[in-house]
Parts: C-alpha cells; structure tokens; sequence
C-alpha cells in the first residue's frame, strides 16, 4: 500500500480547482481506490469548471486516509465501504474540518460499493483472524470471550 499517493482523478480535480487551472496533466495514478485512478478524466476539464462556477470545492485524500475513512465508516455507521467510499468519507471529512461544510448542515454522502470488492486494499491494517463455525452456539462463545478480554483490559 502506498503511503501518501493521492488519488487519480479526485487527486486531478481538486488540484484543478484549487490551483485554478483549465486543464490538467494526465498522470498515472497509483493508489488502493483503483476505481478512481484515472489519469485523464474525459470530463476532468468540465468537473473543474462546474466546481468553480457553482462556488464549490474539492479535496483529495492519500491512500492512509482511504483506509481510516473506510474504518471510520464501519464503526460509525456499521457499513464496509470500498476504497471509493473511503475517498468520499475522507473528503467530506476534511471540506468540514475546513469549514467548507458546516458541521451541523445535513450532508448526504453516497457510497455504493461494498468493501468486500476492495478488501486486498485493508489486508496488510487488518489480518485475518480465525474463523468461527457458522453455529450459534460458536459466535456466542466467541462473543463471550471478547467481551472477558475486554473486561480484562478495562481492569
């Protein structure tokens, strides 16, 4: 995983919108969110525009920030969203922390992939654990130990 690369075509607009440029160059986008990593967006130079006219903004996250946006999205919401969700989380995080979006304003945010498409992008932050057999039985004593350990630790 890399460690800071931006992402492809979020990583071009924002770019173009904060750097006010018409145009952009292609690059070669390498990032976990291999659905966004397009290095020449056909509409690129439009998205640009209709950003800037409509008084809008953009923002881009590193592949890091992919990931904790995805965490942050399954615990908060209990939704395991793929890496183009953890850009849209990530984004929308960081346009509120820059005032650009009011804390209190209703925002929607539309994720629609699931993470189970992406999940070689989180493997190396989160291995695998042993599997538990498909019974109720196993899940309850499953459950039973960690909440133990929990109670453990909170001592």
């Amino acid at each position: 995983m890399s460690t800071s690369a931006p992402v492809g075509v979020i990583k071009l607009i924002s770019d173009g919108v904060k750097r006010n440029l018409a145009r952009f160059e292609p690059q070669k986008p390498q990032t976990i969110a291999r659905s966004l990593a397009i290095g020449n967006p056909a509409d690129g130079p439009f998205a640009i525009k209709e950003i800037r006219e409509s008084g809008g903004w953009a923002e881009d996250v590193s592949d890091p920030e992919i990931v904790e946006a995805i965490q942050l999205l399954a615990e908060t919401e209990g939704i395991f969203g793929e890496t183009a969700a953890g850009v849209t989380v990530g984004v929308t995080q960081k346009l509120i922390q820059a005032g650009r979006i009011g804390a209190n304003e209703a925002t929607v945010v539309c994720v629609t992939g699931n993470g189970l498409k992406t999940t070689d992008a989180i493997a190396a932050e989160y291995p695998l654990t042993e599997a538990i057999a498909p019974r109720l039985e196993a899940f309850e004593a499953y459950l039973d130990s960690q909440l133990a350990t929990a109670a453990v630790a909170k001592v």
